[in-house]
């Protein structure tokens, strides 16, 4: 496992102890040493360090003492602080406290900040690629978009004929490949069932709320916001349902993904994040999904790339999926694919005690 991987579970595993607790923890509460983040909810602690990490390019040891993190030992550490103090007073003195301002704001990655533009590379003038990209709202509006896309994937009568689904494949992650099973059931409950060598992995979402677990081990409830994002991946009638998701659905500008022309959609929901949509233009099928994670400093964005489109009972299915996210990335390619078969409910349903 990457290093920096290593040290946000070990952190994210403690603050998991404390979630299922009446009371939620503050991050003060459950780890040693905090300061600048002190009021925090324990379990978006990990998050902020994962953005942290992402806009500087760096790993978890760049600040902190290894096996020793609440220790003050390197420079690195005390400016990190410094630099989420400057930029919280920024938000709350110049943008009205809206979190305007955050890391990756100056840093893109590196952990030296750049403080001048860079010269030209080409004869091209600048930024002429941007300024000849369509504006947002040309071509069709939302309906035409979900219209679009529900027509690629068979009509509306043939997604609402399938009530359940059933899929086998595996999970690669670089040069790895362990096997992995889906159970999907109408209107929103999805179980992934990943095949260790040592026993099963499973993420969950039961209709209302996800978990996860592993063999040998209690289960654990997500927290709100890994939950709300497990919901919307269950969502068996997405293609039907994205106006009744999202109080709000516009059309964002024209992209291209590896050279394929998208029409965008941007879902808006109170007080979260916007979701945004890319469906082909050509097909009409949706090729990507970008959401955000929330987090004291910043957003973490997620994003799956859906391919390997294949009809299956009349309805196309993305065989193939890529999910990516600052500190991680793997795909899944599905080998099989079964339409209305029979799951129980207590398939997706969180186990009492330990997950056997």
């Amino acid at each position: 496992m990457h290093r920096a991987q290593l040290f946000f579970t070990t952190l994210f595993t403690a603050a998991l102890l404390h979630a299922q607790t009446a009371e939620p923890k503050t991050a003060e509460q459950v780890f040693k040493n905090i300061t600048q983040l002190k009021g925090t909810p324990a379990d978006q602690l990990v998050p902020a360090m994962t953005f942290i990490a992402a806009s500087l390019g760096v790993e978890c040891s760049f600040c902190h003492v290894e096996g020793k993190r609440e220790l003050d030992d390197k420079e690195t550490k005390k400016t990190a602080r410094e630099m989420i103090a400057m930029t919280a007073a920024l938000n709350k003195n110049s943008f009205g406290g809206k979190r305007e301002v955050t890391c990756y704001y100056c840093h893109h990655g590196a952990h030296l900040p750049a403080g001048t533009p860079p010269v030209l590379e080409s004869d091209l003038p600048a930024h002429s690629e941007a300024a000849s990209r369509p504006a947002a709202g040309d071509g069709p509006n939302a309906n035409e978009i979900l219209e679009k896309f529900v027509s690629a994937l068979g009509g509306a009568e043939a997604v609402q004929n399938i009530t359940s689904r059933v899929e086998k494949g595996l999970i690669l992650v670089g040069s790895s490949d362990t096997p992995i099973e889906l159970f999907m059931k109408a209107p929103a409950k999805r179980i992934s069932v990943t095949h260790m060598p040592k026993g099963e992995s499973y993420t969950a979402f039961d209709g209302t709320a996800g978990w996860l677990g592993s063999t040998g081990r209690p289960p654990r409830s997500m927290s709100p916001a890994e939950s709300e994002a497990a919901g919307l991946d269950a969502e068996f009638y997405l293609a039907l349902r994205l106006p009744q998701i999202f109080q709000q659905l516009r059309t964002g500008r024209p992209e291209s993904i590896n050279g394929i022309e998208c029409q965008t959609l941007i879902g808006s929901r109170p007080d979260r994040p916007p979701v945004r949509f890319y469906f082909e233009n050509k097909s009409g099928l949706l090729l990507r999904q970008v959401r955000y994670g929330e987090t004291p400093l910043g957003r973490n964005p997620t994003q799956i790339d859906y391919a390997d489109y294949r009809a299956v009972d009349g309805v196309k299915v993305p065989f193939r999926w890529t999910l990516s996210r600052t500190n991680g990335r793997f795909t899944i390619q599905i080998s099989e694919v079964k339409n209305n078969v029979s799951v129980e409910d207590e398939k997706f349903a969180k186990p009492a005690g330990e997950v056997k």
